[in-house]
């Protein structure tokens, strides 16, 4: 089985979709997806189908979605009959394929989704970021370049971007887009690291214009137009971000960022590329 879950929902078993039309049963599928291996409870789908507005035929509709899901499940795994067994479902070397109950299995008072590690992008991806901010944060700049770079690679666009999302789903979208961004702002420190300074000044200055209050992305352009020598566009990013934050949010740029600037306005020589607290190492605080 191969589970996407970042960008565009895909479920697939022997070349067979199992991801439903309808939406209540999609947005199931992608909650027991996102929490492969552990029990969702039956109250935690019914919160996120319904919230607080919850019918009494709740729990009998939830089984009914997990019954369509199985069935899809199967018809999948009947799909792979005459091919060897090569599934990511969990099973001893050797056994006969599984059966849906066996993959989408009832726990005492929820639902468990039981695949392989490595099975679910989400799981390679935060595997990966783990991984990634390690050797980032033991000086490896290459590794943590490499690795990131890697997870970064396993988004397709917006997570779940074609699922309606209620309010744990949309929780976890948000938590999953922000592990994306700490993501690509330790990328980009790592780059700057290794003295990738070209390489990362185009990035940047699209991210910057698409993300016009994110004050990290504006201190790391900042940071790679002062080490490319381009002192007077690095104060000008500054004050394109100070003047965006008072005209949207009404305050101040942090003092982390305001320091930086300031910094730069004194020419002071600690920014200077190569030393150590240079703009090469401006990372997530």
């Amino acid at each position: 089985m191969q589970i996407k879950l970042l960008g565009p929902f895909i479920a697939r078993e022997h070349q067979g979709s199992i991801v439903p039309s309808a939406a209540k049963p999609r947005q199931i599928l992608a909650l027991l997806a996102l929490r492969a291996g552990g029990i969702v409870t039956a109250a935690t789908l019914m919160e996120e189908l319904w919230g607080d507005q919850c019918p009494r035929s709740a729990p009998t509709t939830v089984q009914t979605y997990i019954l369509k899901l199985r069935r899809l499940l199967e018809q999948a795994l009947d799909l792979g009959q005459d091919v060897p067994y090569t599934s990511a479902v969990r099973r001893p070397a050797g056994a006969d394929r599984p059966h849906a109950k066996e993959v989408l299995l009832t726990r005492n008072g929820g639902y468990q989704l039981d695949v392989e590690p490595g099975a679910i992008d989400v799981q390679e991806f935060e595997r990966l970021q783990e991984l990634g901010q390690a050797a980032f944060a033991a000086g490896d700049f290459a590794a943590a370049s490499t690795l990131l770079g890697k997870a970064l690679t396993l988004w397709r666009g917006p997570a779940l971007v074609d699922v309606r999302t209620g309010l744990v789903l949309e929780i976890e979208v948000l938590r999953l887009e922000e592990a994306r961004m700490t993501a690509l702002e330790s990328r980009i420190a790592a780059d700057m690291g290794l003295g990738r300074y070209g390489r990362v000044l185009s990035e940047l200055a699209a991210l910057s214009a698409q993300h016009p209050l994110h004050e990290g992305l504006h201190a790391q352009f900042m940071a790679a137009q002062y080490a490319s020598g381009r002192v007077w566009q690095a104060l000008q990013t500054y004050r394109r971000l100070r003047a965006t934050l008072g005209a949207e949010l009404g305050i101040e740029p942090s003092a982390r960022v305001r320091r930086l600037y300031e910094s730069m306005l004194a020419a002071d020589t600690s920014l200077d590329v190569g030393t150590p607290a240079g703009p090469v190492l401006w990372s997530p605080a």
